[in-house]
């Protein structure tokens, strides 16, 4: 019978799927204890991860018969990808299972945080009435939003924004010129400096490569048209979030929702410590009921079909 093990939480009934037909060791909380996860997979046949566990260096040594790793999420820079294909470990991803869940999370920061009225709870329910302090708060309609990065999360972004009566223009060098999406999709394609000088909202849509680490720099940060909204849902390191704090705080820009961060979990001192107007959740974009369930049951299904079972 062929064993899988399973690092971090997985829909319940993906789990239990794969319990009828291999010896499944569950532990959401494996990913925290070291000696135990190498002793599990020594003799794993596939593996599924989150973002959490590092299948790369001591972790892949110790899979010495593994031939697939599950990924429960798109993101691969945890996984040492190149290493596992040298080996022969097939790694699958959960491509487009999410895709809603984090589209949805950018254009709902992205009213809340234009709007500014909601965090007003505490307030009202005391007793006070900061209405004139919270009237002029903004619309979507006619804002302009950025996209860094334009694949699939990217597009279904921008037709949700583009149902609000957003403008959406888009950054992304990988995609050539003559794509069809640029013409289908109704967005502008942009450089990165046309974006950061036009956009209301920018987004992060782009995996953490050498490329793009700070790609959203100091100076870049300061190039951002002023009041301008920031979501990352991509990566930490793609941002610098020193930088955008303080753009917050000064005036120049006006707020962040950030997912993601670096390092994770944030440790203190960091600079959002205080920051008015923004929204910070612990890389939970992707992670909705319904996306565990669709990337759950992808990967069990992947992962079986993989190992012939």
């Amino acid at each position: 019978m062929k064993k899988i093990v399973i690092t971090e939480f997985m829909d319940l009934a993906a789990v239990q799927s794969l319990q009828s037909r291999a010896q499944v060791i569950y532990e959401p909380a494996l990913v925290d204890d070291a000696p135990r996860l190498l002793s599990q997979v020594q003799d794993a046949d596939a593996v599924i991860v989150r973002n959490r566990t590092q299948v790369r260096g001591g972790l892949l040594a110790a899979m010495k018969q593994t031939t697939v790793v599950g990924r429960l999420g798109v993101g691969l820079d945890n996984i040492d990808v190149p290493a596992c294909e040298a080996r022969g470990i097939r790694v699958i991803p959960a491509s487009g299972a999410n895709t809603l869940a984090v589209a949805e999370y950018v254009i709902g920061t992205a009213m809340l945080l234009l709007r500014g009225v909601y965090q007003s709870g505490t307030e009202v329910a005391a007793g006070l009435w900061p209405r004139s302090q919270l009237s002029n708060g903004r619309e979507t309609a006619g804002k302009t939003l950025g996209l860094i990065g334009f694949g699939s999360i990217g597009q279904l972004t921008a037709r949700l924004a583009q149902s609000l009566s957003m403008k959406v223009m888009a950054h992304d060098p990988v995609m050539p010129a003559d794509a069809l999406v640029w013409g289908n999709s109704g967005v502008a394609r942009a450089t990165l400096d046309e974006l950061l000088g036009h956009s209301d909202v920018v987004s992060l849509h782009v995996p953490l490569t050498p490329e793009t680490t700070n790609l959203l720099s100091a100076a870049r940060v300061a190039f951002m048209k002023k009041g301008a909204i920031v979501i990352n849902t991509a990566r930490g390191g793609i941002a610098d979030e020193a930088a955008i704090a303080a753009a917050i705080r000064g005036g120049h820009l006006g707020g962040a929702a950030f997912d993601v961060f670096e390092p994770e979990p944030l440790k203190v001192g960091n600079p959002w410590s205080g920051c008015p107007n923004v929204v910070l959740t612990p890389h939970v974009a992707g992670v909705t009921a319904e996306a565990n369930q669709r990337v759950s049951a992808l990967i069990a299904a992947e992962v079986a079909n993989a190992l012939g079972i």
